[in-house]
């Protein structure tokens, strides 16, 4: 079940975290993964496929650089001769209450978080198209579902990658792409981590399933979206947040 042996697979924002741990589960199920971060970051990620047995590569690549994202894709075509799976995980927080919040905060959030998977997706549309076959997967978040104060720029972004996709998907669905969209809730990450456990044990029990998500859940869901298996799954919006929001 969800073999994705074959497949090739560019993950955005791969260096740590989500990104690390869907990378890292794609290229476990079978998928060539592109590790794509900025500078030499993925390194340590493709290195931890490679001792699995798994095959990657990294790329240098800031998301926000049309013009490195389409020669990510470029290099990758021709070195492997095809792109099936697109994971849009890169994304910042530049939290700030509206009233005080910094243009360039709002345009930062805006241009990683949301026009990047625009670029991202649009540089992988032709050789799917081409080739018939396809799976787009954005990583939203619960705040794009809920709202957060303090979180409009994030917020803004996340809800923006929802309407993206579900567009997206109506228009390529005959060419047998899908596109779709993971929501996680709160997962435990390097940032939740370096909260107190008074905080976590707060945000905690507003979760119905009672703890906070792990980035494995985040990854098996993404997992699920890129396989054969999910074939008839598009425009959807996966939520993997433990009840948090229904």
């Amino acid at each position: 079940m969800f073999d994705l042996s074959g497949k090739v697979a560019i993950v955005t924002g791969a260096s740590r975290g989500i990104g690390r741990a869907v990378a890292t589960l794609l290229a476990a199920r079978g998928a060539h993964v592109v590790a794509a971060a900025r500078g030499d970051h993925a390194g340590e990620t493709v290195a931890a496929i490679r001792a699995e047995g798994g095959r990657a590569e990294p790329a240098a690549v800031d998301v926000t650089d049309t013009g490195a994202v389409e020669a990510m894709v470029a290099g990758a075509l021709e070195r492997h001769g095809r792109i099936d799976i697109l994971v849009n995980n890169a994304g910042i927080a530049r939290d700030q209450l509206l009233l005080r919040m910094k243009r360039e905060e709002w345009d930062q959030v805006i241009a990683t978080n949301l026009t990047a998977a625009y670029v991202c997706a649009q540089a992988v549309l032709r050789p799917m198209i081409k080739q018939r076959s396809g799976r787009i997967v954005s990583i939203s978040s619960v705040v794009g579902q809920t709202g957060n104060a303090g979180q409009a720029n994030y917020a803004a972004s996340k809800a923006g990658l929802i309407g993206f996709s579900k567009a997206l998907a109506r228009e390529v669905a005959s060419r047998n792409i899908t596109v779709n969209v993971v929501a996680p809730g709160l997962i435990e990450t390097d940032m939740t981590r370096a909260l107190t456990a008074k905080v976590q044990g707060d945000w905690a029990a507003q979760i119905p399933l009672g703890r906070l998500g792990e980035t494995a859940d985040v990854a098996a869901a993404v997992c699920f979206l890129a396989s054969d298996e999910a074939s008839y799954i598009t425009g959807q919006v996966l939520a993997v947040n433990g009840g948090m929001y229904m």
